[in-house]
């Protein structure tokens, strides 16, 4: 059992140290609850994501909060090299890739300034600390015209579908969670959801981060969201 109350949503080092134990508790089968609670739609939304990159074959690729390597295994089918990262060692020791994955707090990443060619990440921005250093992160790492894609949960807009998808992801989510893997895990995550800023709010983040030409899709009604943007080349 993961020490994470549901009800009060953890903040600073407490929300580090509780995301950490929760991913390392549930990776055994963080892949099987993703499929099935998603109808497989997240495979879907990750292969467009990697898609917005529009990059050339062998670009170098960093996937943050890479999990079990769900995003390097994309990369790697279209001829990216990719590198993982992730805080939790559990789910590295679960990851069935063949790129290379490093354990790193992915707001203090150990890599050298202008290293990648782009970053791509799936599903953490409400699992973090704050996002204006993460945002500041993506900057530093991310060469001069390279590229990011941020594939994050979203709320519909439209009232009937978010409140099914409200239902759903509050309700059902949590039963098939402890069915196949943590109870109380997934009954946080979906109130993780809290945590994430205003679309609008978000976007002006990043861009403010020196991704002048983010955009913000939604996929699948609205329940899933991607935040592309390149890196400005005059701000180096």
């Amino acid at each position: 059992m993961i020490d994470i109350n549901p009800e009060s949503l953890p903040e600073g080092d407490d929300k580090v140290r509780a995301v950490r134990a929760m991913f390392d508790s549930i990776a055994p089968r963080y892949d099987l609850v993703n499929r099935v609670m998603t109808f497989r739609m997240d495979v879907g939304w990750r292969r467009k994501t990697v898609r917005q990159l529009q990059l050339q074959p062998g670009a170098l690729v960093l996937d943050l909060a890479c999990g079990t390597g769900d995003f390097c295994r994309e990369l790697r089918t279209n001829d990216f090299t990719a590198i993982g990262a992730d805080l939790s060692f559990g789910m590295l020791a679960a990851g069935t890739t063949g790129a290379p994955l490093i354990q790193s707090d992915i707001l203090s990443l150990p890599m050298p300034d202008h290293s990648v060619d782009a970053i791509t990440c799936g599903f953490a921005l409400r699992n973090l600390v704050e996002l204006t250093p993460f945002f500041a992160e993506l900057f530093r790492v991310v060469r001069p015209g390279g590229r990011i894609a941020l594939l994050e949960v979203a709320e519909p807009t439209n009232p009937l579908l978010r409140w099914g998808h409200g239902m759903y992801f509050g309700k059902v989510v949590p039963l098939i969670g402890g069915l196949l893997s943590d109870a109380t895990a997934y009954q946080y995550l979906p109130k993780s959801v809290a945590y994430l800023p205003e679309p609008a709010v978000l976007l002006n983040m990043i861009q403010s981060a020196g991704f002048t030409n983010a955009t913000r899709t939604v996929f699948s009604g609205g329940i899933a969201q991607l935040l592309v943007g390149t890196r400005d080349d005059a701000s180096w």
